[in-house]
């Protein structure tokens, strides 16, 4: 073997590394054999190569097999479910005999025919058709010009220089991938533990009233002041299965993300994203908890690393990543009760904040300088929407939540206040609205407002079977018996069985037998 195979084999091998993005998986300790994989594209064949005199056709057939043999190894391994093989051989000579149909088709491992052996010769007289084959089988080219001429020096000089850029490579990319150990992220999780503990035993993590005395993000309560409802939800979970999802996913995504982008970077990130996806709640959702949010923070960091290193991104995490992330967005609109609007927001805050600190010990700072203007400008203007009177009062959800809430708690002021303003300032209200705007000023002992709003209620719903049924105890309180033995007798009609309503009916039916006045006719 001369000096002119060995050149052609570590040139070629440079050429693999260094412009086509290959990494050295394997070198035989003879240095003469050499695998290589793209990592970053799990479509891309693992490449061997083999510096090594055939003699024989039968010799080359015999070494394709062993080949296939150790790639189908290496498939398992790796977990592919297809393993593509392209097989470089560079020979002094041809073999001595017939072998172009050893190459003619590729070879196909006999067990379970998933890994395939697609084999070339790079040797005198056949390197240009070696490299054109090559060429078109890699869909790239593949070619260098070669002389007869070359020193034993400037092979070992290639084969160090290859090696070396390999290496630098590596350790290039190791410290882009390992700024530090993960912390925050098990404080992050430490606090959803303690906090989900904490919600069960006051009242339940389930439990509307119990997520909002500790912190649920509540829209009415923040156009009330307590702005740090933009930051606590961050730490609440509804349910444990709420909770499991969400410590998994942050214990693989965070890990990640604090690696990457070192702790305070990490911290910045995650309670950024945190706050933007409720600030993105709230503008277009209701109550809500959760971490979820700033978990999309981290997918959003991801995404900016992919962006600055798309190269290393789709080597290590790349399509896997967006494919994980692509099925959450997909959960996300297609299921009830979540909060897309919050994931979206964490998503895009992710995005930014890893912008606004970029990475460790590489700061650009013209880059993150727009990343901040840019994140201060899209807060202030989510903000700025979302308490003005075209965002305040566009969210019936959270303000009827909220006037629940109070009139749970005996609160009736605070509910009528609540509803009577979102009425004041909406124009396509709900019956749910009006219904329970009745039924705060029936607290109130205000029956005639009441009375216009459980039927307006009525206009919206006519099969409202509580509003029939509060409309006949206010026509009872202001003696008018036979308009409410009418509406409890609708209320009866849509929902037979029900006691509180046949009690009325009964009540209103025996006080009008005693006036003399009409009975109905079953004489109930």
């Amino acid at each position: 073997m001369g000096n002119k195979e060995g050149y052609v084999f570590w040139r070629l091998a440079n050429s693999f590394i260094s412009d086509h993005g290959y990494r050295i998986i394997q070198l035989f300790e003879n240095q003469k054999e050499l695998w290589l994989e793209k990592i970053e594209n799990k479509k891309a064949p693992i490449i061997r190569m083999l510096l090594h005199d055939l003699d024989w056709s039968n010799a080359m057939q015999r070494d394709i097999e062993f080949t296939a043999s150790n790639g189908e190894k290496v498939r398992r391994q790796i977990g592919r479910p297809e393993l593509n093989i392209i097989n470089v051989y560079i020979s002094q000579f041809p073999p001595v005999d017939e072998y172009e149909y050893r190459l003619a088709e590729p070879y196909v491992h006999p067990e379970g025919n998933k890994t395939t052996v697609s084999s070339f010769l790079l040797a005198k007289e056949v390197f240009d058709t070696g490299f054109q084959q090559l060429s078109t089988r890699l869909g790239e080219v593949i070619h260098f010009p070669i002389s007869d001429d070359y020193s034993e020096q400037e092979v070992e000089s290639l084969k160090k220089a290859t090696l070396e850029h390999a290496i630098i490579k590596v350790k290039t990319e190791r410290p882009i991938l390992l700024n530090s150990k993960p912390i925050f992220t098990y404080v992050f999780i430490a606090i959803q533990l303690v906090m989900f503990f904490w919600l069960e035993i006051h009242g339940g993590s389930s439990n509307n009233s119990t997520l909002i005395k500790y912190g649920a993000k509540v829209n009415q309560l923040i156009y009330e002041g307590e702005w740090w409802r933009f930051i606590t939800p961050i730490f609440l979970h509804s349910g444990f299965l709420h909770l499991a999802m969400n410590t998994l996913v942050l214990y693989f995504l965070g890990t990640t993300v604090e690696k990457i982008f070192g702790n305070v970077r990490f911290l910045f990130i995650y309670l950024f994203a945190g706050v933007a996806g409720c600030i993105a709640s709230f503008i277009f959702s209701s109550l809500s908890v959760g971490a979820s949010g700033a978990i999309y923070g981290c997918f959003g960091a991801l995404l900016y690393f992919g962006m600055v290193y798309p190269k290393l991104f789709s080597r290590t995490m790349g399509m896997n990543l967006i494919v994980v992330l692509g099925i959450n967005l997909i959960v996300s609109f297609s299921v009830t009760g979540i909060d897309s609007a919050a994931h979206l927001g964490g998503l895009a805050g992710g995005f930014l904040a890893a912008g606004i600190v970029h990475f460790p010990k590489k700061s650009k700072l013209w880059l993150q300088l727009i990343f901040l203007i840019g994140s201060a400008a899209i807060v202030w203007g989510s903000l700025s929407y979302g308490f003005s009177p075209a965002g305040k009062f566009q969210d019936e959800t959270s303000n009827l939540q909220m006037a629940q809430e109070y009139i749970k708690q005996n609160k009736y002021d605070q509910a009528y206040s609540i509803l009577k303003e979102f009425e004041e300032n909406s124009t396509n209200l709900s019956e749910k609205t009006y219904f329970l705007l009745s039924f705060s000023e029936i607290k109130k002992g205000m029956l005639s407002e009441a009375k216009t709003h459980l039927q307006k209620a009525i206009q919206l719903d006519p099969n409202f079977d509580k509003a029939y049924f509060n409309l006949a105890i206010i026509n009872y309180e202001q003696k008018d018996f036979e308009q409410a033995k009418v509406n409890a007798e609708k209320a009866a009609k849509l929902k037979p069985k029900q006691k509180e309503y046949e009690d009325l009916v009964r009540e209103i039916n025996q006080l009008l037998q005693m006036k003399g006045g009409p009975q109905d006719e079953n004489g109930l």
